[in-house]
């Protein structure tokens, strides 16, 4: 069944969410669609132990072929897989660099993990350069803007490629699926709130031809009130797969997300993640693995948005107010930024049908 084009709705799903919610629209006529739907055999678990032995067994499977590297980052979802990786394997670590600037850098704690757990670390650097020559590969792909993770999750994948590597893993979803998410779990939020808290970009401050696209929001309140953990392992879940399986698929690796394929049993403790025990299941696990070290405080995957987007002016295409970026960080310059240059590709006939 060919799909809608409704290029007004998919800018403002995009912008909201990073992905376009209502799979039977596109921005234009016969732009594929790459799209992977979530596991539906997931293995439920209700404490820790349930959890690291459902992630070994994952990590088992997925190393079996002895052609498999880590994604290692200086976090502990990454670090509990590397305890799991036959000893001698090699972990990669994304460093961004900006030139004269000093941006977050985890390569340091990473290489502590791969000593400790036996692996050979390898530094994947990544410049502005390769966020202006990846973009449109990845775009292309997708037939939708990208997720800036997705630059740095395709240079390594092609660097494992080169390495002689058929597959690569991955700690994505555990932030989702287990409270990692501190900042969206911290209260409760009614409806009006969640959708200005968690929207990247709120369309009508960019677009003069907006959509407030709210379903997924509404699909998870009551009473007035939005689940935000059940928001998040719903939509989030599945856009931030995609984002990972675009960038691994566009490289050419076969991708593990071993937390992805893992749900919890029993109802998320609130309580805990709002008295600081964010994630607390896994925390247990690292724990465990790693007796006597510090927990490492949580960031999100280091992109120096702020400092590489500092120059851009802003869209100047039609469909975007003037000056609608202006105040904004660097994330939220990235997804108008890339969402004006996807809608250039087509428009150029640089996006080939």
């Amino acid at each position: 069944m060919s799909k809608i084009v409704d290029k007004d709705y998919c800018m403002s799903s995009w912008l909201m969410y990073r992905t376009v919610i209502d799979r039977d629209r596109c921005f234009a006529d016969g732009i594929k669609d790459y799209h992977l739907f979530p596991p539906q055999d997931r293995c439920p678990v209700s404490n820790s132990v349930e959890l690291e032995a459902a992630l070994r067994k994952e990590m088992s499977a997925a190393t079996a072929g002895g052609r498999t590297a880590l994604a290692l980052s200086g976090g502990i979802d990454s670090a509990i897989l590397a305890k799991m990786m036959p000893r001698g394997s090699v972990a990669y670590t994304f460093r961004c660099v900006v030139p004269g600037i000093e941006v977050v850098d985890e390569s340091a704690q990473a290489a502590r993990y791969a000593e400790e757990c036996g692996l050979e670390h390898r530094i994947v650097e990544v410049y502005w350069d390769d966020m202006e020559r990846l973009a449109p590969v990845l775009m292309h792909h997708k037939g939708s803007p990208c997720h800036s993770i997705e630059i740095q999750i395709c240079k390594a994948s092609q660097m494992a490629l080169e390495d002689g590597f058929d597959e690569i893993v991955f700690g994505e979803s555990a932030d989702i699926v287990y409270g990692g998410m501190s900042g969206l779990l911290s209260r409760d939020w009614t409806f009006g709130e969640f959708v200005d808290r968690y929207s990247y970009v709120l369309p009508y401050k960019v677009l003069k031809h907006p959509q407030l696209i709210t379903a997924p929001y509404a699909k998870w309140t009551k009473e007035g009130y939005t689940d935000a953990h059940a928001f998040l392992n719903d939509t989030m879940y599945e856009e931030a797969i995609n984002s990972y399986s675009d960038a691994c698929t566009t490289a050419g690796i076969k991708l593990h997300m071993p937390y992805s394929k893992t749900v919890m049993g029993v109802p998320l403790d609130y309580a805990r993640v709002r008295k600081g025990e964010n994630k607390y299941l896994v925390r247990e696990i690292f724990e465990r693995l790693y007796p006597g070290w510090e927990m490492p405080v949580k960031i999100p995957m280091p992109r120096p948005l702020n400092e590489w987007m500092m120059g851009w002016e802003g869209p100047r295409r039609a469909e975007f107010w003037p000056h609608c970026t202006d105040g904004m960080t660097g994330d939220q310059k990235w997804y108008v930024y890339v969402l004006e240059r996807f809608l250039n590709m087509i428009d150029n006939g640089d996006y080939n049908k």
